[in-house]
């Protein structure tokens, strides 16, 4: 026996079980911290090769993990901008240098800019809407911006889209040809169905419109929109002092089978109208595109449904979030209005990421490459809005560990301290 070698080993006892007391020690001081993934100490053989009546004693290795896939308990909160995430996915954040980085850290609040940060001071990324809905780049962090929820004052916003669903009851008489409305109609036209929209011009003034639907036909419909401010003081109605915002108007047909549009319809129910279609009563408004293509024909009454974009001047009020990553920010008015969808980012195995300071996490050659898409798709977790992820750290767990650690690193000691005590014994032998 090698009295060197056993004293090797008592120390590489002893640097082993110091290393565990430090991840325990990191652990117990990070219970509190949102977000945090525990770590835990990894012990491996190392032996040394020996020869037949000599055996020549190893030592032991550490390796440090982190159990980043380990999801934590939510604590719910009263702060719309806490964030955590149910399932699988990263916040995508980053430093005051713009380099990005991967957080279960969701305590944001906004800074002096408005932009939401965490408690390490990284700030939340994600995609801002624009005139289409955002896309995420697959692989690669181009398109995000720090998620800003300052409020600029009022804010109003021209409509720009209506999208209906209306069903046309079937059997409904058919009107005369002569009586439907049309730019010269007056207070005898006749029509089957009638509804209003409301939008928004450019500066927030509210707009009506009048839609009419007269039934022509079996399975065939007409459709005709009017500017409500155009509308006969004494009926309400026809006849209007403007003419038609659509000329001719909208033939419809519908699938006698399926009572839905056929597909010729589907693309004539989709009116748009120009800034200049409302004869001059609205001059700031935007075009404007009505889709009607989800109407039907069935044996029921006439019912709709609308939703049209666009708000009158307002405050925000609060910003709310989805669980699919959709940043609005909720107005006095009670609208809703998109501003950003939130990035996460995911990697085919988390546990090998690396491990930063500030609870962040960035790629590592054995982690895989960071992949990024919307909460809720192609696997990712949802978004839940008021709520923090707690640290994964087990306060029992750890003080057992320590405890373990403690009687473990004096046994080593023990060991190094008798190898220590032969040698001095082997020294004084020539005495």
């Amino acid at each position: 026996m090698s009295l060197y070698g056993m004293m090797r080993t008592g120390s590489s006892g002893m640097n082993a079980q110091a290393n565990r007391l430090s991840t325990v020690a990191d652990n117990i001081a990070n219970s509190g911290t949102t977000g945090y993934k525990a770590a835990s100490t990894e012990f491996s053989s190392l032996l040394l090769p020996s020869t037949t009546g000599n055996y020549n004693s190893g030592s032991v290795q550490t390796d440090t993990r982190y159990g980043i896939s380990n999801e934590g308990a939510l604590q719910y909160t009263t702060s719309n901008t806490d964030l955590a995430i149910r399932g699988n996915g990263f916040f995508v954040v980053q430093d005051a240098n713009g380099t990005p980085y991967m957080t279960r850290a969701g305590s944001f609040v906004p800074n002096g800019s408005g932009e939401l940060v965490n408690a390490g001071g990284y700030k939340l990324l994600g995609y801002p809407y624009t005139s289409e809905d955002p896309t995420p780049v697959v692989n690669g962090y181009a398109g995000l911006k720090p998620i800003s929820v300052a409020s600029g004052g009022l804010v109003a916003t021209g409509s720009t889209l209506g999208t209906f669903f209306a069903n046309l009851k079937a059997s409904a008489e058919i009107i005369d040809p002569a009586d439907l409305p049309s730019a010269t109609s007056d207070e005898t036209t006749k029509y089957t169905h009638k509804t209003s929209v409301k939008a928004f011009d450019t500066l927030g003034n509210q707009v009506l419109y009048d839609v009419y639907f007269s039934k022509t036909g079996d399975n065939e419909w007409q459709m005709s929109v009017f500017n409500a401010a155009g509308r006969d003081e004494t009926t309400g109605a026809f006849p209007y002092g403007t003419d038609s915002l659509v000329t001719p108007p909208i033939d419809l047909e519908f699938d006698p089978v399926t009572g839905n549009l056929t597909d010729a319809s589907k693309a004539d129910a989709k009116v748009i109208l120009d800034a200049a279609a409302d004869g001059g009563l609205v001059p700031n408004m935007k075009e404007m595109t009505l889709d009607f293509s989800a109407l039907t024909q069935l044996n029921y009454d006439f019912t709709i449904r609308a939703e049209v974009n666009g708000n009158a001047p307002s405050e925000v009020k609060q910003i709310q979030v989805s669980s699919d990553g959709i940043v609005y920010a909720e107005y006095q008015s009670g609208d809703l209005v998109p501003m950003y969808r939130l990035a996460m980012a995911t990697v085919q195995s988390p546990d090998e990421l690396r491990v930063l300071s500030g609870n962040v996490f960035a790629q590592s050659e054995n982690s895989g490459v960071v992949i990024l898409g919307f909460p809720g798709s192609n696997g990712m977790g949802s978004i839940v809005s008021g709520a923090l992820e707690n640290s994964t750290v087990d306060i029992a767990e750890e003080l057992t560990r320590m405890i373990e650690s403690q009687r473990t690193y004096t046994a080593n000691s023990k060991v190094f301290q008798t190898g220590s005590d032969l040698m001095e014994v082997l020294v004084n032998l020539k005495r």
